[in-house]
């Protein structure tokens, strides 16, 4: 029943996570599922300790645009394993609300039409894979960047040697140009690659999911609303009030749980991405040739696509749910008992306090989020260009 959430327990899978168990389903315990999870958390936590110290030489010998270079894959690595790790701790949480999703899903082909599910499964559908593929084709592009350059420029075109080369800046104590040391070396980089990519495509995937679902059931009850007939009685009229009512309850307790379990990831995604927007797009003002350009323009697309992703469900859902007051007031209730337009009154001043997808306490998530965090962006990058013109 779950369509929304294939994709995303596809790239869990990937990395060796369930992310919820569901009642009608017996819970995974699979040996190999584990084994994967911790070899690509290992695997990670080396690859960026290899990084930071690679940051910390650059920093003491003062190569500002390679420390750049190195704090934007950092960042990278760290929204991957945050949003990885939230998942796996929230667990519990996300099963309950699962299983909640599953409760006031439709159940029969008459529900899902009256729900409109094709529409927002149709939508779902085209957003998720554009996504996944965009942020697919990022990470390979890095991870591969290396041995294109290798079979294009030394192997192909012969007009410069580039010898053994990894695709992340790491700095390791020992000497990895040996034979094995360095495929061994771009294995494991190339494995990191796909472990934080994985995480983060996973977790804004289903959000996204959760957050197609919840809008929803706002625009379902919003056309209730809006299109019921009212009888003039007020048992009657006032038990259709109280149904919409515990619905509306059921959607609220959803969002809470929501930004309960993506509140902390989403405020660490949000600033990370202002620092790795601003480094990226830093790089490409210093003069980088057209092959590092491509590769980073890249970057900083995937980088802003996933920021205004969230953004646009975050917007989604606050138009949903403030919908739900002129839904309310445009209903016939000209001719209903006084008791019913008192009731309703309570019904539209609740729907115009806005329910918002929130990265903590600190931040509603809309469309304007995006410009708040551009323009904190371009203000570090014009610090960045001044510390380095000087």
């Amino acid at each position: 029943k779950m369509k929304f959430m294939k994709y995303a327990v596809f790239f869990y899978t990937s990395v060796g996570i369930e992310p919820y168990t569901k009642a009608s389903l017996p819970q995974k315990s699979s040996l190999w599922a584990t084994l994967l999870f911790w070899a690509n958390v290992i695997n990670l936590s080396v690859i960026v300790s290899g990084e930071i110290l690679y940051l910390g030489l650059s920093l003491a010998h003062g190569k500002l645009i390679e420390a750049v270079n190195v704090m934007s894959y950092i960042g990278f690595v760290f929204v991957g394993m945050s949003k990885m790790f939230f998942i796996w701790w929230k667990k519990p949480t996300l099963s309950a609300m699962v299983s909640e999703l599953e409760h006031i899903y439709p159940q029969s082909r008459a529900q899902e039409e009256e729900y409109r599910l094709n529409s927002y499964l149709r939508s779902s559908k085209r957003i998720s894979i554009t996504y996944a593929l965009l942020y697919s084709v990022l990470i390979w592009t890095f991870n591969l960047f290396s041995i294109m350059q290798f079979l294009v420029y030394e192997l192909l075109l012969k007009i410069r040697v580039v010898g053994q080369t990894l695709p992340y800046p790491v700095y390791f104590p020992w000497s990895w140009e040996g034979e094995w040391s360095y495929y061994l070396q771009l294995f494991c980089q190339n494995f990191a690659g796909h472990t934080s990519a994985s995480g983060q495509i996973a977790t804004d995937l289903l959000l996204c999911a959760v957050a197609t679902q919840v809008v929803m059931h706002f625009d379902h009850l919003a056309r209730m609303l809006e299109h019921h007939d009212l009888t003039g009685n007020w048992s009657k009229d006032s038990h259709f009030l109280l149904n919409a009512v515990r619905y509306h309850q059921r959607i609220l307790r959803l969002m809470q749980v929501l930004n309960d379990i993506f509140g902390i990831p989403l405020l660490l995604n949000f600033m990370v991405s202002t620092f790795v927007i601003c480094f990226v797009g830093f790089q490409m003002t210093v003069g980088v040739p057209p092959d590092i350009m491509i590769k980073l323009f890249l970057f900083l697309f995937s980088s802003m696509s996933q920021v205004y992703l969230i953004c646009h469900y975050g917007q989604l859902i606050a138009d949903a749910s403030s919908g739900l007051s002129i839904a309310a007031y445009k209903q016939n209730w000209n001719h209903a008992d006084v008791r019913y337009r008192r009731a309703l009154i309570f019904i539209i001043a609740r729907a115009q306090s806005t329910t918002h997808l929130k990265a903590t306490v600190f931040m509603s998530i809309t469309r304007a989020t995006m410009t708040d965090l551009l323009q904190i962006s371009y203000k570090f990058f014009a610090l960045l260009r001044t510390m380095y013109i000087k």
